[in-house]
């Protein structure tokens, strides 16, 4: 018996295809012998009654209770007792796309969690930075497919932190060179991506440092027109920190060298955030963009809330 919960749902695919090869090495016996059930849509009785179902022709049965989130608390202490005395002929594995433990967002374990035992959860971890940039790239590997490190990060700025759709994306890109291509690069992300995309962030970031706001709030509309509120302000904070981080390590005393080499940056991009606002003045700002964050996830009108935020980061203080 298992449960694996996180919010990656192509990490939650992976094992699931790791379990089914281990148990069923050819297609067919996994035809016959795994049953695929949905949270949403039954109870724990049913999935009881599925788990102790005996193999059709011997060997072992798989069944997996996909978004295992969404069962109800109904007959609960029909799963409690199952785990205690499961059937041996009977692998269950529950997943569940959303983490399960009591946090900011949840009061208490989900109802499952304190019915299973303790060695048959897996908190799945949530990647981001450049751990998500290094999955992305060894997952692809593990297709055949070469990924840069830039073109993954572009990847993860413009597409989000979804394992699957990266991955689907990543794909898309490939087949832009050919299909024998099996190399990712900036271009091939460019192309799906649009470089109009590119070059309007591009515009609208350079126009917030400028504090020109008149050309940053005509970008912001142009880009509005295509693009979700909530990437825009995602870009934008992650400008604001990489500027806050450069000053505050020029604040340091650390060359314009040693500050590219420590973040990875190219020399010339240093040495320009290193002359910008001090970092006083971009931890301000860097707050700002985390309340307009609290704000829109809080019910707040996402377009205005990005607007008034320009014009704040845009403004003299």
């Amino acid at each position: 018996m298992l449960l694996l919960h996180g919010p990656d749902v192509q990490l939650l695919d992976d094992a699931l295809a790791l379990v089914t090869g281990r148990l069923f090495p050819d297609v067919a016996s996994a035809a016959l012998g795994r049953e695929v059930l949905d949270g949403g849509e039954v109870d724990a009785r049913a999935v009881v009654a599925s788990a102790m179902t005996l193999p059709l022709l011997g060997g072992v049965r798989l069944v997996v209770v996909r978004h295992a989130q969404a069962l109800g608390p109904q007959h609960a202490e029909a799963l409690g007792a199952y785990a205690r005395d499961p059937n041996p002929a009977t692998r269950l594995v529950f997943l569940a796309d959303e983490a399960l433990r009591a946090s900011r967002d949840r009061r208490a374990d989900h109802w499952v969690v304190q019915a299973l035992p303790a060695a048959a959860i897996v908190d799945l971890p949530a990647r981001q930075g450049r751990e998500l940039t290094g999955w992305l790239r060894q997952r692809a590997a593990a297709e055949g497919l070469e990924v840069g490190e830039e073109a993954a990060k572009l990847l993860i700025e413009w597409v989000g932190e979804d394992g699957a759709v990266l991955l689907g994306e990543v794909r898309k890109a490939a087949l832009v060179g050919g299909a024998d291509n099996r190399s990712v690069g900036v271009k091939e992300v460019g192309a799906i991506v649009g470089e109009h995309r590119l070059a309007g962030v591009f515009e609208l970031t350079r126009a917030v440092q400028r504090r020109d706001l008149a050309q940053a709030l005509k970008t912001l509309e142009r880009l509005l027109a295509t693009e979700e509120p909530m990437r825009m302000l995602v870009l934008l904070t992650r400008d604001l920190r990489m500027a806050w981080a450069v000053r505050t390590l020029v604040e340091r005393g650390q060359s314009p060298a040693e500050i590219a080499r420590a973040l990875r940056l190219p020399p010339a991009v240093a040495e320009a955030l290193g002359r910008g606002d001090p970092a006083a003045l971009l931890a301000k700002k860097l707050r700002r963009c985390w309340e307009v964050e609290q704000q829109v996830k809080s019910s707040g009108e996402p377009r205005a809330e990005l607007t008034v935020l320009v014009a704040d980061l845009c403004a003299e203080r």
